[in-house]
Formats: structure tokens, C-alpha cells, sequence
């Protein structure tokens, strides 16, 4: 088995010293589950480059002062790694013997993926997640931000799942990445539309997923979250694997307890489906591997 995508602080903290140490507790917690690789898949907006390309982005959107304020405040609480440092860690995690890939999850900057592409072009990744986390500056997932929720009572769902697969199709439409992370995240805080609407979005959504050629990935994370599923639904991921889809798994976890956090069920879903191998990556180069000897 594999878990492609990994934090190392949670949302709560700034970060903290990373050193090889700390990289190898988080494989040791992985081995004890069976895992056979990881994937380090910080946030890009967690590091002081990504401030220097990006900051105040949220000055150029349009919507109210209070959801820009809000956008600022989390911007800067998060902001502080050094990009360098965790690329050279990462690295001497791998000398040390550690199945580790190097990786980060990439959020959509509406107008300036190409200058968040050639930053990341000067680093040797493994692998790079694409998310989308907020529309214009409303952070929709973010459960422990009450601005944020009640948001949800002045939108209509329709329209907000509707922004959200906008986002996403440009996204994938820049190339940027390798992967989709929890592809309808948009469904995270349990705000549903009505089910035609939605059978039409999850529609809409693996039509986009597969004109991208992208992989997708396959994420517990939704059933630590109110909407208690994972990402994508059944749906979803039936429809891909009809049309040959390939898929990561990933638990998303924010810090070690949730390392690898049912992956195994994860896995039984791919195998429930017929499918029997699953995608990994090494400098952004795609290889297929058996779902039961990973």
C-alpha cells in the first residue's frame, strides 16, 4: 500500500524544525500499517517562497472585506517554512533509506499557476497533488473557521459546487500538477444540493478528470470530516474506472496519529471495483503497481 499525500503541521500550528528525524517517525507509523511508500505533500502556501511569488493574491478578488481579512489572517499564520530546507530534508530522507516521495499539495491562483510552475520547476519533486480549498477567498473547507461556515447559510449550494468544479477544471487545465486531490472536496462540510444537481456535477466532474489525463486520488480523509465519506464518492469513482481512470491512495493526514489512516478500506474499495493495481510516482513519472504489493 501507499499514502500519496502527508502533512507535516497541523492546520493549528506554524511549523516546526524539520529534520530527518521527524520524517522518519512519520515512516515508521507508515511501516507499522503496511505501507510500503509515502508521499510528503506539504501545502505550498506553508513556505516563505511561495509568500514572495503570491502574496496578497486575495487583494485582487472580489469578494467581502471580511472574507479578505479572513484570507490574510490564515495566509500569514500559516506562511514560515522554508521550501528549501524541506526539499534538502525530504532528500536525506531518502539517502537514509526512507520510501519517501517528494511532494507538495498545490492550490489554484486564479492568473498565476504559470509563476507557481516555474517555481516549482527549479525543485526535483516526485509528485505534486492539485486541490482547490477556497473559492475567490471563501475557504469553504475550513471547518474551525466560523466566518468561514456561515458562509454556507448565505450561498446556494448549487451555485457554490458549481464555482467549485469552475475552479477545479482550471486547474487541471494549467498542467500544473500530477494528481487530483479529493477531487469533490466541495462536499467536505456535509452541504449538498439537490441529488439531480449533484448526480449532474459528479457527471460533470469525471468528464473533467479524465479529459486532464490526470491521476486521482483516492483519500480517507472524508470520513474524519462531517460529510463521513471518502473522497470521491462511489460514484465518481465508478464512472472512472469504467473509463480506465488511475488512482492514488491517501489518508491526508495532518499529523502522525492519522498516518495511513484506513487505507486498507480504501484499498477494498479499488479491489471491490475491479481494479488491481494503483499509480506511484518518481520525478513526476507515473508506474503503475500492484494494489497488493505496494
Amino acid at each position: 500500500m501507499i499514502d500519496y499525500h502527508l502533512h507535516l503541521w497541523p492546520h493549528t500550528q506554524r511549523d516546526k524544525n524539520l529534520t530527518l528525524d521527524f520524517i522518519a517517525s512519520y515512516w515508521e507509523k507508515a511501516c507499522e500499517l503496511g505501507i510500503s511508500e509515502i508521499a510528503i505533500t506539504e501545502h505550498l502556501f506553508r513556505f516563505k517562497q511561495a509568500d514572495w511569488l503570491l502574496s496578497k493574491w486575495w487583494e485582487c478578488e472580489e469578494d467581502s472585506l471580511l472574507l479578505r481579512h479572513s484570507m490574510e489572517n490564515y495566509w500569514y499564520m500559516h506562511i514560515g517554512a522554508d521550501l528549501d530546507v524541506y526539499v534538502d530534508t525530504i532528500i536525506e530522507a531518502k539517502k537514509a533509506g526512507i520510501a519517501v516521495k517528494l511532494g507538495l499539495e498545490v492550490d489554484f491562483y486564479r492568473g498565476k499557476m504559470d509563476k507557481v510552475a516555474k517555481l516549482l520547476s527549479d525543485y526535483p519533486f516526485d509528485v505534486l497533488l492539485g486541490s482547490v480549498h477556497w473559492i475567490s477567498t471563501w475557504r469553504f473547507d475550513d471547518l474551525s473557521d466560523q466566518i468561514s461556515m456561515d458562509e454556507w447559510s448565505l450561498r446556494d449550494a448549487k451555485t457554490a459546487w458549481s464555482r467549485y468544479l469552475g475552479s477545479l477544471e482550471e486547474l487541471l487545465e494549467t498542467k500544473v500538477v500530477d494528481v487530483i486531490a479529493h477531487p469533490d472536496l466541495i462536499k467536505v462540510a456535509g452541504f449538498f444540493p439537490d441529488e439531480g444537481f449533484k448526480r449532474e456535477f459528479e457527471s460533470s466532474l469525471v468528464e473533467i478528470i479524465i479529459k486532464s489525463e490526470l491521476v486521482t486520488e483516492l483519500s480517507s480523509a472524508g470520513w474524519r470530516k462531517p460529510v463521513n465519506e471518502q473522497y470521491p464518492s462511489i460514484f465518481v469513482l465508478s464512472e472512472l474506472t469504467k473509463r480506465n481512470a488511475k488512482f492514488t491512495l491517501a489518508s491526508d493526514a495532518h499529523n502522525i496519529n492519522d498516518v495511513g489512516s484506513k487505507v486498507n478500506k480504501l484499498r477494498d474499495i479499488l479491489h471491490s471495483l475491479g481494479l488491481y493495481k494503483i499509480a506511484a510516482f518518481t520525478q513526476r513519472t507515473v508506474k503503475e503497481i500492484n494494489l497488493y504489493d505496494s
